[in-house]
């Protein structure tokens, strides 16, 4: 029996995630970017997913993987992600593509920039495709920025938890081609910037004010 036969046969998508209790130098995390053609999962469509591992605070590049959605009409949200129909021809099914994300997840949180979008596009095509919601646990840098200002009594203000304008106040500098995986790889290396200056948390401390 394969991994998603044994999945399917759950009525939770069990990824084994780090309880959140677990130390967060301890715990392993995949930074996920998805570029869409909306952002309500009902409505719109999965275009591209991008994903890097974090293990032991080190961004595993060898375990990157970027994968494009073959079979979506991507329209005007083309303007956004630069994505055209004819550049998703050579790309795999989403159920692949789950796959390949899914077996990564394995064991691990998910890390995003602004979670909400990343997790509801993927607990969504989960039930669509296998009909089982997932148990995720998440990082949020977007969260953590916000709280980490109103520490600060600065309130966020227009585009100040843009990632780019996040990665520039820690140092950072901005890719130049922008795609799903250069995007989850900026969340990563946002994300150590930020566990460079934190104290010593577990995973649910990280997850206050989460929002998904």
């Amino acid at each position: 029996m394969g991994l998603f036969d044994v999945l399917r046969a759950h009525k939770w998508l069990d990824l084994n995630a780090p309880d959140p209790s677990t130390p967060i130098d301890d715990v392993e995390l995949l930074a996920v970017d998805m570029e869409t053609t909306g952002l309500k999962p009902k409505q719109h469509q999965i275009v591209s997913i991008g994903w890097v591992p974090i293990v032991n605070n080190r961004v595993q590049l060898s375990g990157a993987k970027y994968v494009l959605i073959k079979g979506v009409e991507v329209g005007n949200s083309a303007t956004i992600h630069h994505l055209r129909d004819s550049d998703l021809e050579n790309g795999c099914m989403l159920e692949e593509a789950m796959e390949m994300l899914t077996k990564d997840l394995m064991g691990k949180a998910m890390l995003a920039h602004f979670a909400p979008i990343e997790t509801a596009f993927y607990s969504h095509a989960c039930k669509q495709l296998w009909g089982k919601e997932p148990q995720l646990q998440v990082v949020d840098t977007f969260a953590l920025e916000r709280r980490h200002m109103e520490r600060m009594s600065t309130l966020p203000r227009g585009e100040d938890l843009r990632l780019s304008r996040v990665r520039s106040r820690y140092g950072l500098p901005n890719y130049r081609n922008h795609n799903a995986l250069t995007d989850a790889m900026a969340c990563a290396e946002l994300y150590l910037a930020m566990a460079a200056h934190r104290p010593p948390s577990t995973l649910k401390d990280m997850q206050k004010n989460l929002q998904i």
